[in-house]
This record gives structure tokens, C-alpha cells and sequence, in this order.
């Protein structure tokens, strides 16, 4: 069988000699649990295993004549066993080879996407410990909202990134099965219990049930889990992006030395990862897509989602494993601009700071509304007028008739906002 592949070499997994390696494991276990049922003899079963090999050339130059990819690769996996490949493909058909190899792919290519979720929630939770207490101001709407700090947005970031890791893994496991069970997968030429060992070598489960293929909803879910990490890749991308905006600039992609943002404007440095990760992101989506359209299939089975899948499989995998890479990459890199981030929580004189207002009113006996009046009264004047929302209740002599001086400070305190941050951090570890 093919070593489990290593990150860099996710394209690979999905090349024409991979693919037709794969075609080639299968084969080989199905002899063997043959061998095991006494249907090989052990010296036949020895010199398949020596002389079973192929050539991708020779393949596509008997595809050329059969217009049948599995005949050309038996063919020429033939032509090099010579007699005993007599004992190859007995009683299969097509599918239980392709799909069964699609699996092994399956498998292997999503581990590599499992270990880089991993790598980038690492990077992800040593930017939460550094960035902890790092005050910035938490956004609804696009609108200033209340403050926070950039560690609790990076937890965040790690809920999505674990949550959709698991969601990864159960569509792995349902993808981890192979066939067996020849024309219309009824077992016709084939012993069930070749099917059972030939998965037990492969590392596979048997599917519970096969119409000649596996049915397409297994393919389609682990192609939606890809769509959904490359979709909350891009919500992560879009909140750098936005914080990266020039008159927030709280954030920014690291910028090398050399490197230019524009070919007209010498002063530009773009958010250019964010914005490849959201175009690449679409590609996914849409790549899931089509998987949903091949689940209704023909009868038993017919070949339109072959088509489809030699493009979805392989690109949204090599893509989401990119995608991952890249941000990774781009948060290792990350460029944050603390003083605009406090500058920014403060803008009109603390503004977002008017819910502890209206409580501290509240609590000295104003009826909730009375208080929202007064609060937002002061708070929109300063806002409309570019004031000072906290100059503003210190003149307020309407305000001043409940809060004194050091009462309305205390409202002021950011630290008030972060006292509960220890309990968001322990759900992550961090």
C-alpha cells in the first residue's frame, strides 16, 4: 500500500500514478483475501505481488483503443504479471476499484487537512495567549459595540477551526468505506467475505450497502465539510480584511521588504492573502455544489458524477489544504497595531461604554427607558457632533442628579469589560 502521504505532497495524492497506485492496492487486496480463501495459490499470489506493476504511458496508450480507463490499467498491469493475472479482477467490476481507491484517496487527503487545522490552531492560540489582554472594540453590524480584547476574537477563531475539525472527521469516517460487490453490487461473482478481508487490509469498513457504486451523499458530505472550512477561512479572512481597512487599521498582513502594493500607487499595502482566500473559498462552495448534484444517479449507477468528481475531489482538496497553508501563514505574520485598537475602542469620548451608564442610572432608580433616554441622548450628541460622550454626562445636570463624578468614571473603566476573559479561556486551554 501507498505510505500515508505527508502535507507537501497533497497534490500528489490526486496525480494520474497515484491514482492508478491506489487502483493497485485495491487489486492486490482482493487477491489476497482470495489467497486467504484458498482461491490463489500462495505461489501465484507471490508473483502478483512481484510483478504487478504499471505505466501511466502504456495506460493511456491502451485507453486510446478500449476508451476504458480500469481495462487499461488491468491491461497493462497484465501484460507484466503475464499467466497469474488470470487470478486479477476476479468476479469485480470497474467501480469497486475506482471507488474503493477513492476512499484510500479520501482518506489520506483528509488527514493532511486535519494536520493543517491543527497546525494553524496552534498558531492561532499562541497569538490568543500573546494578545490575551490586547483591548480592542467588538463590532456589530460594522458599528462599535462594546469593548474586548483581539485574544477573545482569536478564541474565537479556534471554536470555528476545532468544531469544523470534528465535522471533518465524521465525514472521514463515512467516506472510509470500500467495495466489493461486482455488477450491481449483489455479489454475484463474488464471495462477501472477500470484500470483508480486502477492506480489512486496506484499513477500510465495508460498505453496508453499494448499487454497483458507493452511494454519492458519502462524497458529497466530505466535499461540505471542505466548503465549510474554506467558509469560515474566509470569515476569518473578511475580519482581517476589514481590520485592515485605512481608517481602521488595526490590523495588517505582513508586508516584506521589496514588496509592492501597487503598480500606480507606491504607498499601498494590500490585504492580497485575505483576498485570495475568499475568492478560493467560493471555488469550494461551488465545488460542493456539484457534489450534491451527483447523488441522483441513474438506476443502479451511471458515470455522470465521474466527470464531475476528477475535477471537485481533487481541487478542493489541494485547495482547502492551501487555504489552511496560507493562513497560517498570514496570522504568523500579522502585523497588530495596539494603539489604534485602544484609539479606536475610545473614539467620541467612549461612546461604547453607554450601557454601564444607562445600568449605573438604573440602579440609583430610574426606570430602564427613562435611562436609555439619557444616556442616549448625550451619547448620540457626541457622536453627531464628534464630541465627547463622557464630557457630556459630566455636564448633564439631568444625569447629575444620580451619578457623581467618580461615578461616572467608574463607568469608564475597560478592565470592568475583561473581568470575565479567564472563562472564555479555559474553555480552549489557552
Amino acid at each position: 500500500m501507498i505510505d500515508r502521504y505527508s502535507r507537501q505532497d497533497m497534490k500528489r495524492i490526486w496525480e494520474l500514478n497515484s491514482k492508478f497506485r491506489y487502483y493497485l492496492d485495491v487489486e492486490l487486496a482482493v487477491c489476497r483475501a482470495y489467497n486467504k480463501l484458498g482461491q490463489i495459490p500462495d505461489e501465484a499470489l507471490n508473483d502478483i505481488i512481484n510483478k504487478a506493476d504499471f505505466s501511466v504511458e502504456r495506460i493511456d496508450e491502451i485507453e486510446k483503443e478500449v476508451h476504458h480507463d480500469v481495462i487499461a490499467f488491468l491491461t497493462n498491469v497484465n501484460e507484466n504479471v503475464g499467466e497469474n493475472s488470470r487470478y486479477i479482477h476476479m468476479g469485480m467490476t470497474s467501480s469497486d476499484v475506482i471507488d474503493t481507491a477513492l476512499a484510500l484517496q479520501i482518506k489520506d487527503a483528509g488527514n493532511i487537512i486535519l494536520n493543517d487545522i491543527d497546525s494553524l490552531i496552534k498558531v492561532i492560540r499562541e497569538k490568543a495567549k500573546e494578545h490575551k489582554h490586547t483591548i480592542c472594540i467588538g463590532r456589530s453590524h460594522g458599528v462599535h459595540a462594546e469593548p474586548m480584547t483581539f485574544g477573545v476574537k482569536l478564541c474565537g477563531w479556534i471554536d470555528l477551526l476545532e468544531r469544523n475539525a470534528r465535522n471533518l472527521k465524521k465525514a472521514l469516517e463515512e467516506a472510509n468505506v470500500g467495495q466489493i460487490s461486482g455488477p450491481v453490487g449483489t455479489y454475484s461473482n463474488i464471495n462477501p467475505e472477500v470484500e470483508h478481508l480486502a477492506c480489512e487490509y486496506l484499513n477500510l469498513n465495508p460498505a453496508k450497502f453499494s448499487t454497483q457504486v458507493i452511494a454519492r451523499d458519502i462524497h458529497a458530505q466530505y466535499l461540505q465539510a471542505l466548503a465549510l472550512i474554506a467558509s469560515i477561512i474566509e470569515q476569518i479572512a473578511v475580519e482581517l480584511r476589514h481590520l485592515q481597512r485605512t481608517e481602521v487599521l488595526e490590523v495588517e498582513e505582513g508586508f516584506s521588504s521589496g514588496q509592492k502594493g501597487s503598480s500606480a500607487m507606491p504607498h499601498k499595502k494590500n490585504p492580497i492573502s485575505g483576498e485570495n482566500l475568499s475568492g478560493l473559498a467560493r471555488v469550494v462552495r461551488s465545488n460542493s455544489i456539484a457534489g450534491m448534484e451527483d447523488i441522483p444517479l441513474w438506476h443502479e449507477r451511471d458515470i455522470s458524477h465521474s466527470s464531475a468528481e476528477r475535477i471537485i475531489l481533487p481541487d478542493s482538496s489541494i485547495l482547502v489544504d492551501y487555504m489552511l497553508m496560507r493562513l497560517k501563514t498570514t496570522i504568523e505574520n500579522i502585523v497588530i497595531h495596539k494603539d489604534n485598537m485602544l484609539k479606536n475602542s475610545f473614539l467620541f469620548g467612549g461612546i461604547v461604554f453607554s450601557q454601564k451608564v444607562m445600568l449605573k442610572l438604573c440602579s440609583k432608580g430610574l426606570l430602564r427607558e427613562e435611562a436609555y433616554k439619557l444616556t442616549q441622548r448625550n451619547a448620540l450628541d457626541a457622536f453627531n457632533n464628534k464630541g465627547s460622550f463622557k464630557e457630556n454626562l459630566l455636564k448633564d445636570e439631568d444625569v447629575k442628579q444620580y451619578l457623581s463624578n467618580t461615578e461616572i468614571d467608574e463607568c469608564f473603566d475597560v478592565n470592568d469589560y475583561l473581568k470575565n476573559i479567564d472563562f472564555i479561556y479555559k474553555k480552549f486551554d489557552v
